[in-house]
């Protein structure tokens, strides 16, 4: 395993913040990533796991313990299962499945990071969750000492969550198992708007795989949500802030904060989420509260392409990024008493 010390963190980000680790192991097999997270839990050696540092705000002060970058390769794929090792770059292994004729993940191109992240937080993006294919997740189990395999059953998936999220210091992620589907070179139905719009289709059908991957990669690319070093809109965390779900008297509270500001017939989106709540757009309350494309002055600001992505234009702070973010959630809520909750992990931070 490779080891430095006091070590930078902010290039092994998409936001390329935050201060140094004292010491930073790279991981390149499953048994060093056991090895190491063993060795900081017997010696009491706070530990930050990093896969490809696409969700993740580091404060200024850095990490003081181990930071352990999980850089483990593995693509296996029989007949339509698929198993990915932790640290394999997510968007190569979408574009892969693609190549081999199968559906189920096509319409999450271009989401950066490591597979090993995708079942913490329950990636998701235009109508797909991989919480719909992940048969299995492979793990160390801190708590118990030993690599356990968890069914989807057990994962408690939700949105942009999950059982590993909430226990985020008991699960180190080994390997994710799929069930992809052969469908003759076609995509799963279709199931965001934006996306069978842009294809000229009807929600619910299925298109090309190749023309559905290249139809998200552009609608992400012109969100700004595909990786490019020289455009400061993707040094970001894609989404900073989830979509506010809401129980029925706080959306009708939020209805009539959206009439008495913007007017009666103003409708916000909504759309139906478990539990008779409902899901509405953070992008819209960011934008609607006064908070539009290009918002801020300093060296952290709103992304010009996307109004829910934080941004770093080269010279920010983590400090410039939270006041940012700061900002934009008490100026939402002030405006229509909902509460932004940033989407990132943060280290040494918070809101």
């Amino acid at each position: 395993m490779q080891e430095l010390h006091d070590a930078p963190l902010a290039p092994l980000t998409t936001f390329r913040l935050g201060g140094p680790a004292a010491r930073l192991l790279t991981a390149t097999t499953d048994a060093e990533v056991i090895a190491a997270v063993r060795e900081a839990d017997a010696s009491g050696t706070p530990l930050l796991v990093i896969g490809g540092g696409s969700n993740l705000v580091i404060g200024d002060k850095g990490f003081d313990g181990t930071a352990l970058r999980i850089a483990t390769k593995g693509f296996e794929l029989s007949g339509t299962s698929l198993e990915l090792a932790a640290g394999e770059v997510w968007t190569d292994a979408v574009a892969r499945t693609v190549e081999a004729g199968l559906a189920g993940i096509e319409c999450l191109a271009g989401i950066p990071g490591s597979a090993g992240a995708t079942p913490i937080q329950n990636v998701g993006a235009y109508g797909q969750e991989v919480s719909s294919t992940i048969t299995e997740v492979v793990a160390y189990d801190r708590r118990t000492r030993e690599t356990v395999t968890i069914p989807n059953t057990e994962c408690a998936f939700s949105y942009r969550h999950s059982r590993f999220k909430a226990e985020p210091d008991r699960f180190v992620v080994l390997r994710v198992r799929f069930e992809l589907e052969e469908a003759n070179g076609l995509s799963a139905p279709l199931k965001y708007p934006e996306t069978a719009r842009a294809m000229g289709v009807e929600q619910g059908d299925r298109v090309p795989l190749s023309a559905a991957r290249e139809t998200v990669l552009g609608l992400r690319a012109g969100k700004g949500m595909v990786l490019d070093p020289e455009d400061h809109d993707t040094w970001s965390a894609g989404s900073f802030f989830t979509n506010p779900i809401l129980d029925p008297a706080a959306f009708q509270d939020f209805l009539g904060r959206v009439h008495d500001r913007l007017g009666p017939d103003v409708t916000p989106p909504a759309f139906p989420a478990e539990d008779g709540r409902t899901k509405t757009s953070a992008a819209w309350l960011i934008d609607r509260a006064g908070f539009t494309k290009g918002y801020g002055s300093g060296p952290a600001r709103i992304s010009t392409k996307h109004t829910l992505a934080l941004t770093n234009r080269g010279a920010a702070t983590t400090e410039d990024l939270l006041a940012l973010a700061r900002e934009v959630v008490a100026g939402v809520y002030a405006a229509f008493g909902v509460t932004l909750v940033n989407e990132p992990v943060t280290v040494g931070v918070s809101l």
